[in-house]
């Protein structure tokens, strides 16, 4: 295989893992980003993201000469085949996403075209922004130079990112050109995955389309748990039993308290924009979102019930992240949780194996501690927000002697209802019932 030259504009989850990932299939890859400070910690071997594995993927390629770091796109664009579009697409406050960092990008890449080029969509854009950044190439760009637009969505997870990357259940492109269609296949033939190839505007609802559809298997089965809740059902033996169905699948039918992240919540709330734009009523999605939204109210209200008051009363929370593995809190169940319980007049301690770091600025007046059981010292209730693997291997009975009532609101279904109760605790987890003291 014949080493591309590669440039990837944008260096957070998607751009970083992605530019990264391609170098160590054997490309030449430059990563460029206009934040001065995050290009400097690269290049001196930091990470801005804490992604499981990435680390050893960025030194050994940078030491093979294979990546590298700057912010200048016009020096990166001297050797490029490809320059990829990894910027963020954040929602703006009507739910529909944010395209400025994107035309910005293209609008710099269309002033440094020299050669035939592949620019290839990565950031997550809805349906018809192919259609824009070609414009935009077109009006900026020098007359007489070829180039393709390519959309290229991501399927990556945070926490298992660079094994999505290395192993990936497909490769989506959507191009104009047979040409395009060549660069892409030989960009990617050291993976052997299913290669899909469509339109571009098919590629853009692809993504879009995906990450809805897992919000929504999330939602369900929520809105199951609230009935298990009802009628004294276990909501895991539900969705175990609907999990063998191969038309179905076990993934994503674990009840919690609702997804977080950067895609889910951005994506739905943009597809059900894109979809009003054009005339298209996406009830099921708004129901979705509605949902999602609940499960932040339930955890603050089962922590009522089980308080009776929640003003001056200490709550300890373990886990910020939206999901193990990642320190990304946007969107975070945990933080909204939180601030509602601030406003009830709650004190919160706080404790996350990786993601403390950046919360202090998102959490004012949270005290913040460095280890799981100083977090659950006189406090009046624990509740688990995020399902780290440290948490699950934690003696409860060290949790229930250092808290000051034996309150434990599990939010992920972390542990045994019936080993909760055993030990003494008031138990309550999502669609599995209440469990302990309440019973006595």
């Amino acid at each position: 295989m014949k080493p591309k030259h590669v440039a990837v504009v944008g260096t957070g989850y998607v751009g970083l893992v992605t530019g990264a990932c391609l170098a160590d299939i054997g490309h030449r890859v430059v990563c460029v980003d206009a934040d001065k400070a995050k290009v400097a910690t690269l290049k001196k071997g930091g990470l801005p993201i804490y992604e499981p594995g990435l680390d050893a993927v960025v030194a050994a390629n940078r030491k093979k000469g294979r990546l590298s770091f700057t912010g200048d796109l016009k020096e990166a664009m001297k050797t490029a085949e490809l320059v990829f579009i990894a910027v963020n697409t954040p929602p703006l406050p009507n739910g529909e996403a944010d395209l400025s960092f994107v035309e910005t990008v293209a609008r710099q890449v269309a002033q440094n075209l020299h050669r035939y080029t592949v620019i290839v969509e990565k950031s997550t854009v809805p349906v018809n922004t192919g259609a824009k950044v070609r414009q935009t190439l077109r009006l900026h760009g020098k007359k007489g130079v070829e180039f393709d637009v390519v959309s290229n969505p991501e399927f990556l997870r945070e926490g298992t990112a660079v094994q999505d990357f290395s192993k990936p259940d497909r490769i989506v492109v959507g191009v104009e050109s047979e040409r395009a269609e060549k660069v892409m296949r030989e960009l990617y033939a050291p993976i052997k995955a299913p290669f899909v190839v469509t339109d571009i505007k098919s590629a853009e609802l692809i993504k879009h389309a995906s990450n809805s559809f897992l919000a929504t298997k999330i939602s369900f089965i929520n809105a199951v748990a609230a009935l298990c809740e009802r009628v004294g059902a276990d909501v895991s033996l539900v969705a175990k039993g609907m999990g063998y169905d191969a038309r179905i699948g076990a993934s994503f039918l674990r009840a919690g308290l609702g997804y977080g992240g950067s895609c889910f919540p951005k994506d739905v709330s943009a597809f059900i924009k894109m979809a009003e734009g054009v005339g298209v009523d996406f009830k099921l999605l708004k129901a979705v979102r509605e949902i999602n939204d609940h499960q932040r109210h339930w955890a603050v209200e089962r922590l009522r019930q089980a308080l009776w008051n929640l003003r001056g009363k200490t709550v300890a929370v373990w886990g910020l992240a939206f999901k193990p593995d990642t320190d990304d809190l946007r969107n975070a169940p945990a933080l909204d949780i939180i601030h509602a319980l601030q406003a009830e007049g709650c004190k919160v301690t706080a404790h996350d194996p990786v993601a403390m770091g950046k919360a202090g600025p998102l959490l004012p007046g949270v005290r913040l501690v460095k280890t799981p059981l100083e977090a659950v010292r006189e406090a009046d209730a624990l509740l688990v927000a995020t399902e780290w693997k440290e948490y699950k291997a934690i003696d409860l009975s060290r949790v229930k002697a250092l808290l000051r009532t034996p309150v434990l609101v599990d939010g992920r279904n972390l542990f045994d209802p019936a080993a909760a109760a055993a030990l003494g605790f008031l138990y309550h987890s999502v669609g599995r019932g209440s469990a302990g003291l309440a019973g006595h």
